[in-house]
């Protein structure tokens, strides 16, 4: 299994904070913003690499501006990146 990116897991938190807050239930939130139950749960536990298309939904859904739901620039890492050769 690939290990979650730290910037995927600081995403996903800011989700399900921003969910919880809204007083969605991780079921009726993504019903709400048309995504799988799991899918939305892999994304909220840093699992799943979100496409921008879902990014807008989960914004809308919880009328957020999409920048909400990324942490601070300073908190963010450098992808991995895997040597050629």
């Amino acid at each position: 299994m690939e290990k979650k990116h730290p910037n995927l897991i600081k995403i996903g938190k800011r989700i399900r904070s921003i969910r919880e807050k809204k007083g969605y239930s991780q079921e009726e939130f993504a019903a709400a913003a048309q995504l799988g139950r799991s899918y939305a749960g892999r994304v909220e536990r840093g699992e799943q690499n979100i496409s921008m298309q879902s990014l807008i939904q989960i914004a809308l859904t919880l009328e957020v501006e999409i920048g909400e739901l990324f942490p601070p620039l300073k908190e963010l890492k450098i992808p991995y990146r895997k040597r050629l050769g």
